[in-house]
């Protein structure tokens, strides 16, 4: 699964040139001198993003380094048009944002099914001869060359679009609560970085609702600063609308480690601490006495919306996605919404 997922690619596109005008007289058996009839040129292909969500990875474009659209072709006598230029359409994932390498700026994101961007327009095709005549000049045998198309390198990187984000550290219980949670089977295993990719899960709720819920890979220490799996994965969060950070009660000090997940997010972003928290306390059937339970209690912040949750035993899972789902009815809007408005 690993090789499959890929978020970041940088390819060199190119538009179409434009086709040239013709320089064309009308020449027939019984009109010996007929006036100019040059066609125009066809435009070059533009180069497009359009968005489809049949695609959830960038990896069918991993190995296409270059992607040239086609060029226009020539006018011809007759007055007839040269044809324009097959333009190359890339199809992209919803949440795509594609970002000039030398400045960093970003030029569009695509969200939505079928939403388009140009990227680069194709070359104008040349005027023929015959837009030439005037009083003056009744025979021109001048024609336009078609424009030259844009040639650039753009980077392509996804930012996984869904309502909830799980943040935590490695072996934290995100990927068991979302396979419990959703039909998704993310791997599972008891040693830190099993998540290694974004995981996403489509969690059922009451009255057929439904919300996305994505499994992000685990936060270190120093993660903002490119530590373990580094920013790689950190720009997935700033899409979702509610952000669930998980800490296991097996935790030292859950304040702590919270705080520590929310310090990492801050470097990295800041306008990601604008988004509702909650926070979930998880493998609560850990927990083996009630003084331990006291204790728990005792460190989590003031003011943040909290659950003790147990994805093994199933417990305190409905009261989790009631409380999600309320946040999510005064959040901004998210992933499906956007999916509702393609719909």
């Amino acid at each position: 699964m690993t090789s499959n997922f890929i978020d970041y690619v940088k390819i060199n596109v190119r538009s179409g040139h434009g086709g040239s005008g013709s320089s064309h007289f009308r020449r027939e058996k019984h009109v010996p001198k007929g006036g100019p009839d040059g066609g125009d040129g066809g435009r070059g292909g533009h180069v497009v993003l359009r968005g489809n969500s049949q695609h959830w990875t960038l990896l069918h474009l991993k190995y296409q380094k270059h992607i040239f659209a086609k060029e226009g072709k020539g006018g011809e006598g007759g007055r007839r048009s040269g044809l324009q230029g097959e333009d190359a359409i890339i199809e992209v994932p919803l949440g795509t944002i594609v970002k000039n390498p030398e400045t960093g700026e970003i030029l569009a994101e695509i969200t939505k099914q079928d939403e388009e961007f140009i990227v680069l327009k194709g070359g104008r095709g040349g005027l023929g001869n015959s837009n030439f005549k005037s009083s003056t000049n009744q025979a021109p045998h001048y024609a336009q060359p078609g424009e030259t198309g844009e040639d650039m390198w753009v980077i392509l990187e996804l930012k996984v679009l869904a309502d909830v984000g799980l943040v935590g550290f490695p072996n934290a219980g995100k990927s068991t609560l979302l396979s419990v949670l959703s039909a998704a089977k993310p791997e599972i295993a008891d040693y830190p970085f099993t998540t290694i990719v974004p995981n996403l899960g489509v969690v059922s709720y009451r009255g057929f609702k439904s919300f996305i819920m994505a499994d992000i890979p685990g936060i270190i220490e120093g993660a903002a600063e490119g530590k373990g799996l580094g920013t790689r994965f950190l720009r997935h969060i700033e899409r979702n609308s509610i952000l669930l950070f998980l800490v296991p009660a097996s935790a030292e000090n859950i304040e702590e480690e919270y705080q520590i997940l929310l310090n990492e997010l801050k470097l990295y972003n800041p306008a990601l601490l604008d988004k509702e928290r909650i926070l979930a306390i998880s493998k609560t059937d850990l927990i083996e006495s009630e003084e331990d339970r006291q204790r728990i209690m005792k460190q989590i912040p003031a003011g943040l919306p909290h659950i003790l949750i147990s994805s093994i035993m199933e417990q305190g899972l409905v009261e989790l996605k009631d409380l999600l789902w309320k946040t999510l009815q005064n959040a901004q809007p998210a992933a499906s919404d956007i999916e509702a408005e393609n719909n």
